[in-house]
């Protein structure tokens, strides 16, 4: 049924999704949590995009002393792994904090939905072995994705932070993201 509001000017109806795009308020959806964890330029940046896009956003900075000094508009920030819920997108953006493993190993041991490690997929994911060698069985490291996000060729923090956040909302959409229709 189209309804007037779904009128343009023309008499056509408009689908919805355009019409939220012409300033129509959004339809309600399940709310998402991103999780960014370890403060980095792209988490600022995936943070404030995915606020912008609907979701939670969480900066988990398990250094208190880090954590402290993080500041993300309109991102909670906390070194609590308590953020932790079936609804929680974690995307870890520093593959080079000697904490990696732990956190990893903390990740996997809560309830988030989705995790991903940020990281080039040329070079092994240099926490497998630290996990294996703290006893984290292969079933949920292989939880774990890597390299995340589209293959849009991002560089900057902008776009590595655009490329996840693609990735996370054609998830939460049911779509398989790239140009397939």
């Amino acid at each position: 049924m189209t309804h007037r509001s779904d009128i343009t000017a023309d008499g056509l109806a408009e689908d919805p999704t355009c019409a939220v795009a012409h300033g129509a308020p959004e339809p309600t959806a399940a709310t998402r949590t991103l999780v960014a964890v370890f403060a980095s330029p792209v988490a600022k940046f995936l943070l404030h995009f995915g606020a912008d896009c609907g979701f939670r956003a969480i900066l988990l900075e398990p250094d208190a002393a880090r954590a402290a000094e993080a500041r993300v508009p309109g991102a909670e920030v906390t070194a609590s792994f308590d953020v932790l819920d079936p609804s929680a997108d974690v995307v870890v953006t520093d593959h080079h904090r000697p904490e990696l493993d732990a956190v990893l190993r903390e990740l996997l041991a809560g309830k988030a939905r989705w995790i991903g490690v940020m990281g080039n997929p040329r070079h092994p994911a240099p926490y497998l072995p630290g996990l294996q060698g703290m006893g984290v069985a292969q079933q949920d490291i292989d939880r774990v994705h890597r390299p995340v996000g589209l293959n849009i060729g991002s560089r900057t923090p902008p776009e590595i932070a655009i490329a996840t956040l693609a990735g996370l909302i054609a998830d939460r959409n049911g779509r398989p993201g790239g140009f397939a229709f």
